[in-house]
Formats: structure tokens, C-alpha cells, sequence
């Protein structure tokens, strides 16, 4: 979509999908699902991320 968004990855649940994006706002994130024709219910930005690298 260009320069100011970027798919990471996504998580599926049973009856979910959870994206997971790199973007600049949650306005390119929520037109890039509709270009995609998928549904947005929520967007929330990461404050900080927690893995086996940062924690102590």
C-alpha cells in the first residue's frame, strides 16, 4: 500500500484474526483493509513490546 504501512504478521483464533502492522496511523490501517475487503472492528497502537530479548 505503500511506504507508510506494513503487514507484519497476523494471529488467528477460532472465530478471530488479529494483524499485526507497522503504520504510521490508524487511518492507513483501517484503508488498507478496505482496499482488502476485511473488517475492522479495533485498532490499537503497541506502547512497548514484551519477549525473552527484553524482559528481566
Amino acid at each position: 500500500m505503500g511506504p507508510t504501512i506494513q503487514w507484519e504478521h497476523s494471529y488467528v483464533t477460532g472465530d478471530k484474526i488479529y494483524c499485526i502492522y507497522i503504520a504510521e496511523n490508524e487511518a492507513d490501517v483501517r484503508r488498507h483493509a478496505e482496499l482488502g475487503g476485511f473488517p475492522v472492528t479495533r485498532v490499537e497502537k503497541v506502547g512497548s513490546v514484551i519477549d525473552p530479548i527484553t524482559a528481566e
